[in-house]
């Protein structure tokens, strides 16, 4: 799924987000809308992860 999908379904799809990142909050889940480098942002915030980390988890997610 490419992330223009995802954006228009985010509001589907974030609580597959929020499984996979449980240390998300709704509010969080809320404010990155489907926004790829929103999210990428809060894991590395998160989960202490670096960017590519961070990008490598988004890429590899599957919602």
């Amino acid at each position: 799924m490419n992330w223009d999908e995802v954006k228009g379904r985010w509001k589907q799809v974030k609580g597959d987000a929020k499984i996979q990142w449980g240390k998300l909050t709704d509010d969080e889940l809320d404010q990155i809308e489907g926004n790829r480098d929103k999210l990428v942002g809060k894991l590395q915030e998160k989960y202490g992860k670096t960017r590519e980390e961070a990008e490598k988890d988004v890429d590899s997610w599957n919602p």
